[in-house]
């Protein structure tokens, strides 16, 4: 394995590493603290961001996830009332979700927690490492898509297929 190589593992290793241990303190976090799963809490994100209400597959492509893994995400929280589904008369299987006022104001709450455990979990970075930490990390997602998107790595994963 080439110095490159070496490096090229490491860094992934530790952009995982790092990944991993702050998604397992967040979800440990809103469970306790909001009785909630992280996808639940992605879910209010994205419907309080939209300016409109979105379907079950909007929101699934929004989501980068399955319409079958949204809907059980969905059907609790309509259950405790910070969604509501609508159809449209045109065309029943159309649903739309979208946040209820109380989903709204529970989600602006949470969204404040979470906002100071990331700041307290990266409390040991100055603002200057982290606007560089960014930049590189934009760096290394520009250069995953574009090796994703060549023709020769699309040509070496066909063979192997």
């Amino acid at each position: 394995m080439s110095n490159r190589s070496k490096e090229s593992v490491r860094t992934w290793l530790r952009l995982l590493s790092c990944e991993t241990m702050i998604e397992q303190n967040v979800r440990s976090r809103f469970r306790l603290n909001f009785e909630v799963t992280l996808p639940q809490f992605d879910v209010l994100s994205e419907l309080e961001r939209s300016t409109d209400r979105l379907t079950m597959s909007q929101l699934s492509k929004e989501l980068m996830v399955s319409n079958g893994n949204i809907t059980g995400v969905v059907d609790r929280l309509e259950k405790n009332g910070l969604v509501a589904r609508t159809r449209p008369q045109h065309d029943r299987r159309v649903q739309y979700i979208e946040l209820t006022d109380d989903g709204r104001s529970e989600f602006e709450r949470m969204a404040r927690h979470h906002e100071r455990w990331i700041d307290e979990l990266l409390s040991g970075m100055s603002v200057e490492d982290m606007q560089r930490m960014q930049k590189l990390l934009i760096k290394a997602r520009d250069s995953v898509s574009t090796a994703l998107s060549s023709d020769e790595f699309k040509a070496k994963n066909q063979e192997k297929a």
